[in-house]
């Protein structure tokens, strides 16, 4: 079957180090059934990208991974979600450590009603990651550096961020994503309020920080998925359908859910 998508699919990526290993996964909003019974293995230094119609589980099963979802007083997860073979949801370990190690990007960006700077120093700041001044600039600087922001805002860092493009401002949450040193980045749907040219440019930089991240990104664009990932999980309906390579899922999809569905035949 060809991709019905329009773009190539990314080229598969041989198998890293495995960073998140998630077994008999549910979740439920009061009595609603969101996630059911989800298993799934998500790689170092690989984008994976979760596709499906909308809700369908993808964002929900996202935010269990950094336990976003404990915000929430009706949700409630069980199974068993380990990151580097260790129980996120075991009572010894800190939220707020967690999201340090498990950053993450959202839908429209969010930049705190501060300077440029002190968005980007915000969580070194509280986590204490630098002892001095000079290793916060660097830290700042080389976070923004990465997020490819730091030639067009280095002359104007005591400026609010929220005076920056929505582009810009992405990007400046993921330096600020950057900044606590995370091992992983969550991405729920970064691009979906962005114009073409700042899109292409978030797709870029998640390209380049795939070296250095395990990211997950969220997204209803399949071409989106085909472009930037390695790895694509399917959703539909709280299920986990179908999983594996990109080129796989999108020229070859095993099931005929996800064919239907990347044929463009619902969602």
């Amino acid at each position: 079957m060809e991709n019905s998508v329009g773009a190539p699919a990314a080229q598969a990526a041989p198998r890293n180090d495995l960073k998140f290993a998630c077994r008999g996964v549910n979740v439920h909003y009061g009595d609603a059934h969101a996630i059911k019974d989800l298993a799934i293995d998500i790689e170092d230094r690989l984008v994976t990208a979760f596709i499906g119609p909308s809700g369908c589980g993808k964002s929900t099963f996202l935010r269990c991974l950094n336990r976003m979802n404990d915000t929430i007083a009706i949700c409630r997860v069980t199974g068993d979600l380990k990151l580097d073979g260790e129980d996120i949801y075991a009572p010894r370990v800190d939220p707020v450590q967690l999201r340090a190690r498990v950053g993450m990007v959202f839908q429209k960006p969010n930049p705190f009603p501060k300077s440029i700077y002190d968005n980007v120093a915000y969580g070194p700041r509280i986590h204490g990651l630098t002892s001095n001044r000079e290793e916060l600039d660097e830290l700042v600087e080389a976070s923004l550096t990465k997020a490819g922001l730091w030639n067009e805002v280095k002359d104007r860092l005591d400026k609010p961020g929220t005076g920056l493009s929505g582009g810009q401002q992405q990007r400046l949450c993921i330096a600020r994503a950057i900044a606590t040193k995370p091992e992983v980045l969550l991405m729920d749907e970064p691009c979906s309020a962005l114009d073409p040219i700042a899109t292409d440019r978030i797709e870029q930089l998640i390209g380049e920080l795939r070296s250095q991240f395990c990211i997950v990104i969220v997204t209803h664009s399949m071409q989106q998925a085909a472009r930037v990932s390695q790895k694509t999980a399917f959703f539909h309906l709280g299920h986990l359908v179908e999983y594996g390579d990109t080129t796989d899922i999108f020229n070859k999809p095993r099931d005929k859910r996800t064919e239907d569905y990347i044929n463009g035949r619902f969602g």
